[in-house]
């Protein structure tokens, strides 16, 4: 059975979640960091109800601590990147001065091991401001409430990254699921565009993860890059998706 959030969830609790997460980013961007890893987020509690198993979420934080500081060696002042990677498959996002540069980092992470595929979304362009990060950290906190107000989907299955108010969602979720998550945060205000970067399981594979109590295999991923990927094949009975489509928010112009 799905384990799904509780129906007890108060406005208090989504305002809070919310507001810390603001605070978390304003607490990191005071230090004019260019770089942020998106590894540590969870904590420990998080192994128990993570569909990944304890080896992928190991080696997700191994990849962001070591993608950070090889980037850190090739990225100015002028660059702002970040990494997550959810079960070996990498989202580089940010922005970067030049073409060259936003290649040069996407085979850097490539490279790296235990990394199965990467998709890069660096924006060419200035650094976000200040303001841009403080309302991207505004528009996750509100779509991670509003996952957890939703009744029908499990909200811990999901991490969700906010860049130039365009949201994210990364996970390993079926694809009702996939469907659901994309059209609670397209509903959320400020977004103007959802990106999906998931992997696809089966129905039964989600019901025998909660008949077991573990964790789902993690199913192989072949490299993307660039925000156009399309589905990769088909092992087992999961379905790598990489990159889904953009899907824009409430009839706004999705901007690249």
């Amino acid at each position: 059975m799905t384990t799904r959030t509780s129906k007890g969830t108060s406005p208090t609790h989504r305002i809070a979640v919310t507001l810390m997460a603001g605070a978390a980013l304003l607490a990191g961007l005071s230090g004019c960091v260019p770089l942020v890893m998106g590894a540590a987020a969870g904590g420990l509690g998080m192994v128990a109800t993570d569909r990944r198993t304890s080896g992928a979420q190991l080696d997700d934080q191994g990849i962001e601590l070591r993608a950070g500081a090889r980037i850190r060696e090739i990225a100015g002042d002028n660059s702002h990147v970040n990494i997550t990677s959810f079960n070996r498959q990498v989202l580089v996002s940010g922005e970067v001065p030049t073409a060259a540069l936003r290649q040069r980092i996407e085979e850097t992470v490539t490279r790296i091991e235990n990394v199965t595929g990467v998709v890069n979304d660096l924006g060419i362009t200035a650094p976000s401001s200040l303001q841009q990060r403080s309302t991207d950290a505004f528009i996750t906190g509100k779509v991670k409430a509003s996952l957890l107000d939703a009744k029908d989907i499990f909200a811990n299955a999901y991490k969700v990254v906010t860049e130039r108010n365009v949201v994210y969602l990364m996970g390993r979720v079926t694809r009702r699921e996939a469907e659901r998550a994309t059209d609670v945060a397209r509903g959320v205000s400020g977004v103007e565009k959802v990106v999906r970067v998931m992997e696809i399981i089966s129905e039964a594979e989600l019901a025998g993860q909660g008949r077991t109590g573990g964790t789902v295999a993690p199913a192989a991923a072949p490299a993307s890059s660039g925000a156009t990927g399309a589905p990769g094949p088909s092992s087992g009975s999961s379905v790598s998706l990489p990159l889904m489509a953009p899907l824009p928010s409430g009839g706004a112009t999705p901007v690249r």
